[in-house]
């Protein structure tokens, strides 16, 4: 049986997270403790492992193309976000990004592992003969589907060969909806309000990956783009939005978030959407574009809605004019929501009891926890898709006064919520006893 054959018999089965039975599948380890095993001898392994290996009497160079192109397809299928290739002593593992989870899709024998790169390495315009150093391209792919992505390739040199991960990212993305976000029914009303607003700035803050930019879109399209001069700098462009002017920036030849910035502001513009603040230069202008009666988007990689004000102080950012321009810090996380499909309710065990009691203000022993064991529609994982989490701070007369006389962040966000603000873990509980998701993912994203 050929490679490509191989692949097409067993992608319906090579996505299960946490397969039922060692006979079944592999038993998979979370990734951090294969981590640990990564120089370990494959011969000591289980024989299950053995028979989940791609053997080397398969391997068909001429199918190689045809095979990298089964990998792109199936990760397209699952609605992946990234595909890893990772090489290891005596063999060659895929993995998809799934919801923001790592998956074990397929491991190959390690004589599959030069040839699949290289197919990358041409496809994405890289030199085929580098392997110490990194390297970074991009391509475009089309589905069978007829589906079109754009491919963000990274290679990084290891001790058990090249690494490769790529993004996949939609040409044309479905922009998500406000109302769609997960946003609890206050906090969009809040949101909504300050929306409304003619100057100031609007912040989205959250680590990599935890939905900031899908949000600023979302908010960005909820504006008649035919009554408003609105204008963007992203890298790159996600989003296409009718009528709005949206720019690239491209540092490699010297035009980045700032020049970009200073540029705009010339173009009489009504909103702003600066994709990230990464420097001095470009928190400086943004935040004198907000002053000067501009509407300004932004996001920031910060933990917490609070923390975004230490990090603009540190960015010599001053404190009046902090308190003056932002409106509105957004900090979020995206959380695995519990598939709908094979969900079950269970009392809240009573160890939780104290927990629910204190942050969600209901009787733990009338609430509810869900849990899912998995089914078709969610590769028997039990989650199927991802919910936001949110921490809305929003600009009072009190908070400006504590940012001006430099109080602490515990100071600043115990006035938050006096007025109102639900932290992160507030939001999480609540979601776990309304059933979007599992109390272990609302544990896993608090922590």
């Amino acid at each position: 049986m050929s490679l490509l054959d191989a692949l097409k018999k067993e992608s319906d089965q090579a996505l299960k997270e946490k397969p039922e039975t060692p006979e079944e599948k592999v038993e998979k380890e979370p990734i951090s403790e294969k981590e640990k095993v990564e120089t370990q001898d494959l011969a000591s392994k289980d024989e299950k492992v053995k028979e989940e290996v791609l053997e080397a009497e398969t391997f068909d160079e001429d199918t190689v193309p045809d095979v990298v192109d089964e990998i792109f397809n199936h990760a397209l299928k699952k609605h992946a976000s990234d595909i890893h290739f990772k090489p290891k002593e005596n063999k060659f593992e895929v993995y998809f990004r799934i919801d923001g989870t790592m998956v074990e899709y397929k491991v190959f024998d390690k004589i599959y592992h030069h040839p699949i790169i290289a197919r990358i390495k041409i496809i994405s315009g890289l030199k085929i003969d580098e392997h110490r150093l990194p390297q970074d391209g991009k391509c475009s792919f089309e589905s069978k589907d007829k589906k079109e992505v754009d491919l963000r390739v990274s290679i990084l040199p290891t001790q058990y060969g090249e690494k490769v991960v790529i993004r996949l990212l939609e040409k044309d993305p479905k922009m998500v909806e406000l109302r769609d976000l997960g946003m609890l029914p206050n906090i969009l009303l809040k949101i909504e309000e300050h929306l409304k607003s003619s100057y100031g700035m609007i912040l989205a803050v959250g680590p990599t990956g935890s939905g900031k930019s899908t949000s600023l879109f979302s908010m960005l399209s909820t504006f008649n783009a035919e009554d408003y001069n609105i204008s963007t700098l992203e890298d790159p462009i996600e989003y296409k939005i009718k009528d709005v002017t949206q720019t690239q920036i491209n540092p490699d030849i010297g035009f980045d978030f700032s020049d970009g910035l200073r540029t705009i502001v010339r173009q009489d513009p009504d909103i702003i959407m600066v994709g990230e603040i990464r420097d001095q230069k470009t928190a400086s202008l943004a935040i004198e574009s907000a002053l000067t009666g501009h509407l300004v988007f932004s996001t920031l990689h910060t933990n917490t809605a609070v923390g975004t004000i230490q990090r603009l102080l540190n960015m010599d950012i001053d404190r009046f004019l902090i308190s003056a321009a932002v409106k509105v810090i957004i900090s979020q996380r995206l959380a695995r929501k519990v598939c709908s499909n094979c969900r079950e309710k269970y009392p809240v065990p009573e160890k939780y009891h104290e927990l629910i009691k204190k942050e969600v203000n209901i009787d733990p022993k009338n609430a509810f926890f869900y849990k899912a064991n998995g089914c078709k529609e969610c590769n028997n994982i039990g989650y199927s898709g991802r919910i936001g989490l949110f921490e809305v701070l929003e600009m009072s007369p009190a908070i400006e006064e504590l940012i001006i006389n430099n109080a602490s962040n515990a100071e600043i966000e115990a006035q938050a919520v006096k007025e109102g603000m639900i932290l992160l873990r507030k939001d999480a509980l609540y979601k776990a006893v309304t059933g979007d998701i599992t109390i272990e993912e609302a544990i896993r994203v608090m922590a």
